[in-house]
């Protein structure tokens, strides 16, 4: 009789540890992104560069000649390109009057690396 519990006990000890595993898949990747906030987003960060740099011509409506409105977030995102390019310009910078601080320009690449996130 203790042989037959003996060999129950073996049984479920094989049976307990054979459901546990240690198995990489079992373990949950880690987080691509750890800290969302250090995302650059239109609403925290980008909507007040363009306010202090850009709106005095780039309005609602635009003035001086500006050719587009930048006030919005959709108007910034869809010209982002044109607008990083001109903001890195040495010869024909955005504003007219000297580029912007380096710290900025990078903050607005930021944003469209970040997926050009609103908020």
């Amino acid at each position: 009789m203790k042989t037959k519990h003996l060999f129950y006990l073996i049984g479920i000890s094989i049976f307990l540890f054979s459901c546990s595993s240690s198995s990489p898949d079992d373990v949950t990747p880690p987080d691509p992104d750890p800290d969302p906030t250090d995302k650059v987003t239109y609403d925290d960060d980008i909507s007040s560069i363009m306010s202090n740099n850009c709106t005095r011509c780039h309005g609602n409506p635009p003035s001086q000649g500006a050719p587009f409105s930048l006030t919005t977030f959709t108007g910034v995102s869809s010209r982002v390109d044109r607008i990083i390019a001109r903001v890195n310009s040495s010869s024909n910078p955005m504003p007219p009057d000297g580029q912007i601080e380096l710290e900025l320009r990078q903050k607005i690449e930021q944003w469209k690396d970040d997926g050009l996130l609103e908020n």
